[in-house]
């Protein structure tokens, strides 16, 4: 049975040429407002033909690098500048934005974990399933850029995935490295069947993400990254002229090849990460320790590296409970320099 068209409409005309910025507006119904809708932001800018590239950030909404560098990009790209058409949505969860959370205040969800979506589910189902088959089905590229919010911190990398369609998995993997960021990451996903990463795919569609800091919070260095790359992007992709900005020290390109990439946490506690962002780990190596905080005199838990690499992303606050992801390791593939 065909789903029902969605409830989500857009104060934009996605085919008309110059630069609008309206919403997409979502209906509901609270306590405090009985007619009222969710007012997602949204820029459309057109020039002629060409291609199209979806600009998403704000997935998770407490990731600030993504959406801080797409809301400055929406008042900078002019239509003259653009050929093709560029969407921007600087906040696709606008709800857990406007709350910085990374989750929904409205219902819970977590966007990146909610696709294909649902037009007759929750706020956060709607808001994923536009996506899907309203403004995916319009692009040919998609930028999602997300970094570690509150609990995470991450090494600044673009990424793309193994697909089983390898002309897909080149252009992406192209463009994760054009995007210019120290690194550039094949990531492989815990839990890859419900992220707009998928939904993407899925249709064909060229996709990149990102990681690009964390600490629910944004510094100079991890926007200038972010906003060096979306132009990046653009040009890589044909939709502005200019030429690719590369860092000044060669990239790194890494691998994840498998779950174990991801160090867990079997306890609940204090954490001491051993080592910096970046740095190298060796097999076996000592990268946490986990302090018991319920009496003193007591040894910590340490957890050792079962692999070589580098520590491409760790736990941010110092609490650690079990189950919480405390490191990332990474392997390195070759220096793109």
């Amino acid at each position: 049975m065909s789903k029902r068209p969605s409830p989500i409409s857009a104060t934009v005309d996605f085919d008309a040429d110059g630069v609008q910025h309206g919403f997409l507006k979502l209906p509901i119904s609270t306590d405090e407002s009985a007619w009222g809708a969710v007012m997602i932001p949204v820029t459309v800018i057109r020039n002629g033909e060409g291609p199209t590239a979806l600009l998403a950030g704000g997935n998770h909404g407490d990731e600030y690098e993504g959406i801080t560098a797409l809301i400055k990009l929406t008042s900078e790209l002019r239509a003259e500048d653009v050929r093709g058409r560029v969407i921007i949505v600087p906040m696709m969860n606008l709800p857990a934005a406007m709350a910085g959370r990374r989750t929904s205040p409205m219902d819970g969800g977590n966007l990146n974990r909610s696709f294909p979506g649902d037009p007759d589910g929750t706020v956060t189902q709607k808001i994923a399933d536009y996506f899907t088959r309203v403004l995916v089905p319009m692009c040919d590229v998609v930028l999602d850029l997300h970094s570690g919010g509150r609990t995470l911190d991450i090494i600044p990398f673009g990424a793309s995935h193994v697909l089983d369609n390898p002309e897909q998995q080149r252009q992406a993997l192209e463009g994760a490295k054009a995007f210019g960021a120290p690194y550039a990451m094949m990531m492989f996903e815990l839990d890859a069947a419900a992220l707009f990463d998928t939904a993407v795919e899925s249709q064909g569609k060229v996709f990149v993400a990102t990681e690009l800091g964390g600490g629910g919070t944004s510094t100079p260095e991890s926007l200038a990254i972010t906003e060096r790359g979306v132009r990046n992007f653009l040009i890589h992709f044909g939709l502005v002229e200019g030429e690719v900005k590369m860092p000044a020290e060669p990239q790194i390109y890494l691998d994840m090849p498998d779950a174990s990439c991801y160090v867990q946490s079997e306890h609940t506690g204090l954490l001491e990460l051993t080592l910096a962002l970046g740095d190298k780990v060796e097999k076996g190596q000592v990268i946490a320790r986990i302090y018991d905080m319920t009496r003193s005199g007591s040894a910590p838990v340490e957890y050792r590296a079962g692999r070589d690499g580098i520590l491409a992303a760790r736990r941010f606050p110092a609490l650690v409970n079990m189950g919480d992801t405390i490191a990332v390791i990474a392997e390195v593939v070759d220096s793109l320099g």
